[in-house]
C-alpha cells in the first residue's frame, strides 16, 4: 500500500487524470497506471526471451560497441524498459494536448458559425448544429457532442453541461468561451453581439497556438537531424579513423543503426503526428438526399406489395452509374480514393519482387542487389500514392484560393440586388477555374427546379473539401433562417482568409526545415562519397593502403534508412501527413542508388 502511494505521487495520478479525460479515453487513472505497469513488464519479459534466445544461439547483438557486451545489453534492457513505461505513461498527455491544439484552432470557424446561426437559434441548437458537423469542426464537434449527451441522454440542464465540459475540455480557449457563454446566457444577452465581439479575438488566439505549436515542430526537426543525420556522418568519420589505425568496419556499429535509427525516427513522427494539426485533403461524399420537393407519404404500402426484382434492377442501375462516373472521370476518382493508388502500388511491388526472385534485378544490378531490390520495392509501392496525394493536394489549393473570389462575387452581386441564383449564374460564366465548371452544373440544377440551397449542398458534396463545405454550409444553413446573406458572406470569406494565412505561414515555418533536411541528407551522401573515393584516392601517393570498400554496402543501408525515414519527417513537417513525405523518400532513395550503384 505504500508503495503505491509512493508511486501515485511519484508519477501525479490527478494530472493522469485531466490528461486521460483530455484525451477521451474513459478510463480510471489507477487503472491505467496498472495497465502501464503491467504492460511495461511483459515487454521487459519478453526482452529478456529475446536475449536470452540470442544468447543461446550465441549471437552477440551489440547495440552499443563501445561497451563490453554484459554492459551493453544490461543498459539497453534498462533504457528500452523505461522508454516503454514513460511512453505508456505520458501517451494521454501527448494526446490531449494534440486535442487542445485542433480545438484552438478550429474553434474561429466554429465561432463563425455559431454567429452566422445565433439570429433565430438557441444555444444548445447551436451546439448540436456543431457536434452534427463533425466533418468540419473535428474535435471542436467531439467537444460539443458532451454537452449534447449530457442534455439529451444524462437529462442536465445546459448550464450544468457547459459546466462539465468546462472541467474536462483540455483547452482552456474553449473552457473561457463556455464560461463567457454561460454569463450571456443567464443574463439573456445577445448571443450574435457576443460572437462577433469574441470572433477577432480567438482567430489571435488560434494563430498564437499555431505559433507555440511550430515552435515544437522546430525543435524536433533540430533533434531528428543533430541525433539521426549528423550523428551517423560522425560515425562514418569515427570508422576512417579506425580504419587508419588498423581496425574494423561498420560492421560492429550496424546493429546500433539498424535498430536505433528507426525506432527513434518512428518516436519523433509519432509526437509530431499526436502534436500537430494536419492538411485535410479529405474529399469526402455523401449520399445527396433527395428530400426538398416533399416529406409527405402518399400512400403507404405494406411489404407485400414491394416488387424485389424492381430494387435489384435499381442497385444494378445505381452501379451502372457508378461505374460509368469513374470512367467519364477516371482521375478525379483515382485522387479521391487512396487505396486505388495502393492497389496500383501494390501491383506494382509484386513486379519488382517477382524480377528480384527471378534474377531480373541482378542482371541490371549486379552490385547491391538486395540494396537496389528494396530501394526499387519501396518506390515501386508508394510511387502511386504520392501521384494521388499530391494530385489531390494540387486540386484542393486551387479551389481553395478560388474560394474567397467567388464568395466575393457572390456579395458584391447581392448588394446590386440580384437573387442568390442569378448571382451564382452570373458568377459561374466568369474564370474562376475549376470552379466554374461546378458553379455551371449547379446553375443548370436550379433551371432544371432544384433550390439554391439543395444545388450548393450538391456543389459541395462534388467538391468534398472541408474549407469549401464550411463556407457553402455556412451560407445554405444562413440563408434558411436570415435575409441578411450579405453579412453571412462577409464572414465566410473572413472565415476563409483567415485559413489561408494560417496555412501560408505554416508552409513558410516548415519550408526552412524541409530544406535543412535536404541539405543534411545530402552531406551524408556526400560524405560517402568523399570517404570512399577521393580520400583513399589521396593516400594512394604515399604508398599507404587501408581498404574502407567493405564498408559502402553498409553505408548503402544506412543511406536507405535515413532516406526512408527522412522523407517521411519531411513530410510530417510540411503537412503532418505521411503521404505528404512519400515523394521526398522517393527522392531520397533514387539519391541512393545513383551515387552507390553508378558512381561509388
Amino acid at each position: 500500500m505504500q508503495i503505491n502511494t509512493f508511486v501515485e505521487s511519484l508519477l501525479d495520478v490527478k494530472k493522469l487524470g485531466r490528461s486521460l479525460k483530455g484525451a477521451r479515453l474513459p478510463i480510471n487513472p489507477n487503472l491505467y497506471l496498472h495497465f502501464c505497469i503491467i504492460l511495461t513488464l511483459l515487454s521487459a519479459f519478453a526482452l529478456l526471451i529475446v536475449q536470452l534466445f540470442l544468447l543461446v544461439f550465441g549471437v552477440e547483438f551489440n547495440l552499443i560497441p563501445i561497451l563490453p557486451y554484459s554492459i551493453s545489453q544490461l543498459l539497453v534492457f534498462v533504457i528500452a524498459v523505461f522508454a516503454i513505461f514513460a511512453a505508456l505513461f505520458y501517451y494521454p498527455s501527448l494526446v490531449a494536448a494534440g486535442r487542445k491544439t485542433r480545438i484552438d484552432i478550429d474553434l474561429p470557424y466554429a465561432l463563425t458559425y455559431m454567429e452566422a446561426l445565433s439570429t433565430n437559434v438557441t444555444l444548445y441548437s447551436l451546439f448540436k448544429s456543431v457536434f452534427e458537423a463533425e466533418d468540419l469542426y473535428g474535435e471542436v464537434s467531439h467537444e460539443c457532442g458532451m454537452i449534447v449527451r449530457d442534455v439529451e441522454i444524462f437529462g442536465e440542464d445546459l448550464l450544468t453541461a457547459m459546466r462539465n465540459l468546462q472541467k474536462i475540455t483540455p483547452s482552456e480557449n474553449f473552457a473561457d468561451l463556455l464560461n463567457d457563454l454561460a454569463l450571456v446566457f443567464r443574463t439573456g444577452g445577445n448571443l450574435k453581439e457576443f460572437f462577433n465581439s469574441r470572433s477577432d479575438s480567438y482567430r489571435e488566439l488560434a494563430r498564437q497556438e499555431l505559433e507555440a505549436t511550430l515552435q515544437i515542430m522546430e525543435m524536433i526537426a533540430e533533434v531528428y537531424v543533430t541525433a539521426f543525420v549528423a550523428g551517423p556522418i560522425a560515425l562514418i568519420i569515427m570508422l576512417v579513423a579506425q580504419n587508419l589505425s588498423g581496425r574494423g568496419q561498420l560492421g560492429g556499429i550496424m546493429p546500433l543503426m539498424y535498430v536505433g535509427l528507426p525506432l527513434g525516427a518512428i518516436a519523433l513522427i509519432m509526437i509530431l503526428y499526436y502534436l500537430l494539426p494536419s492538411d485535410n485533403l479529405t474529399i469526402s461524399h455523401q449520399e445527396i438526399r433527395e428530400t426538398e420537393f416533399t416529406d409527405e407519404i402518399i400512400e403507404e404500402k405494406t411489404e407485400k406489395e414491394y416488387d424485389p426484382g424492381f430494387f435489384k434492377n435499381l442497385e444494378k442501375r445505381k452501379k451502372f452509374l457508378m461505374v460509368e462516373k469513374i470512367l467519364r472521370d477516371p482521375f478525379r476518382f483515382y485522387i479521391s480514393d487512396y487505396q486505388v493508388g495502393l492497389f496500383f502500388g501494390l501491383a506494382f511491388s509484386m513486379i519488382v519482387a517477382w524480377q528480384y526472385v527471378s534474377g531480373g534485378v541482378a542482371a541490371i544490378f549486379p552490385e547491391f542487389t538486395f540494396e537496389v531490390f528494396i530501394c526499387l520495392f519501396v518506390i515501386a509501392l508508394v510511387l502511386p500514392v504520392s501521384i494521388a496525394y499530391e494530385s489531390r493536394k494540387m486540386y484542393t489549393r486551387r479551389v481553395e484560393a478560388q474560394m474567397p473570389e467567388f464568395l466575393r462575387d457572390i456579395a458584391d452581386m447581392k448588394d446590386l440586388g440580384m437573387t442568390l441564383q442569378t448571382a451564382i449564374e452570373m458568377v459561374s460564366s466568369s474564370k474562376l477555374g475549376l470552379l466554374s465548371s461546378e458553379l455551371k452544373i449547379a446553375s443548370r440544377e436550379v433551371k432544371w427546379g432544384y433550390s439554391v440551397s439543395s444545388a450548393l449542398v450538391r456543389m459541395e458534396e462534388r467538391i468534398g473539401l472541408v474549407s469549401v463545405k464550411r463556407a457553402i454550409s455556412l451560407i445554405v444553413k444562413a440563408s434558411e433562417i436570415t435575409d441578411q446573406l450579405r453579412d453571412i458572406l462577409t464572414i465566410a470569406i473572413s472565415d476563409l482568409d483567415h485559413y489561408l494565412k494560417m496555412q501560408s505561414k505554416r508552409f513558410n515555418v516548415s519550408f526552412v526545415y524541409l530544406a535543412v533536411i535536404y541539405l543534411s541528407f545530402g552531406i551524408y551522401l556526400y560524405c560517402s562519397y568523399q570517404l570512399n573515393d577521393s580520400f583513399v584516392a589521396s593516400f594512394e601517393d604515399l604508398d599507404v593502403t587501408f581498404d574502407i570498400t567493405g564498408n559502402l554496402r553498409d553505408m548503402f543501408r544506412v543511406g536507405i534508412i535515413i532516406g526512408g525515414f527522412s522523407g517521411i519527417m519531411a513530410g510530417q513537417l510540411s503537412s503532418n501527413n505521411i503521404l505528404a513525405g512519400l515523394k521526398h523518400t522517393i527522392i531520397f532513395l533514387i539519391a541512393s542508388i545513383v551515387l552507390f550503384v553508378y558512381i561509388l
